[in-house]
């Protein structure tokens, strides 16, 4: 038995899962997953009774519980100093945390209208004002990380860190939606796509035989 249990949702489905348990295997650690299947009648009363806000993911170490995906990273962060799960230098830190936050706080338009589909693909359609916003946003977020700090490597900065991580589910709404984005995060979604943990947690996900339905395929989600 491992020393760090986490508490997943179903794999294709649940971006917060993938957000914390990437968080995990940057780090290091050596942790068993629990995955509890969403959109069951009994998912409620599942997550609640393992994590104190009744949402995936969660984090058990030993006695201490850990929820929602930015403190399990933060936790992880400061128990791993030895690993550079953060940017090292001082002023890419700052601006990987930034962009973490605001993808944990924000860019609800995507969020909404593009749940994360991981096994999915529909064709581009016109998007409606608040996923432009938000594509745009992202477009300018990852290309300004790219430009002042990415030269170490394909990743927001350079080497993979935990901003990738929080942006993995966006990248793969970009992929899942035909999502138009300049050559640069082109390039970056391929590579987070192509990222060995990213890829095994998308290998894994399209074997689930769980399906959580969404709008009329017309609709594509939009």
């Amino acid at each position: 038995m491992a020393e760090f249990l986490l508490h997943i949702g179903n794999r294709n489905y649940s971006s917060w899962s993938l957000r914390g348990w990437l968080a995990c295997r940057l780090a290091g650690i050596d942790f068993d997953e629990h995955i509890i299947p969403l959109d069951l009648a009994s998912t409620a009363k599942n997550i609640a009774a393992v994590s104190p806000n009744q949402r995936v993911p969660c984090l058990f170490h030993n006695d201490i519980v850990v929820w929602d995906s930015l403190a399990i990273a933060e936790y992880l962060a400061e128990l791993n100093l030895d690993v550079a799960m953060w940017p090292k230098d001082q002023a890419a830190r700052a601006m990987a945390r930034s962009m973490a936050a605001e993808m944990h706080s924000s860019y609800m338009g995507i969020r909404n209208r593009c749940p994360m589909d991981m096994r999915g693909k529909v064709d581009p359609i016109q998007m409606p004002d608040d996923v432009a916003r938000d594509v745009a946003r992202l477009d300018a977020a990852w290309s300004n990380a790219r430009a002042k700090f990415g030269a170490g490597g394909p990743y927001l900065f350079g080497e993979w860190s935990l901003a990738d991580c929080f942006f993995a589910p966006a990248v793969s709404r970009c992929r899942t939606y035909g999502l138009p984005l300049s050559d640069v995060s082109a390039a970056y979604v391929k590579a987070v796509l192509a990222h060995p943990d990213v890829s095994w947690w998308a290998a894994r996900g399209a074997e689930e035989t769980w399906t959580i339905p969404h709008e009329d395929a017309s609709e594509q989600k939009f």
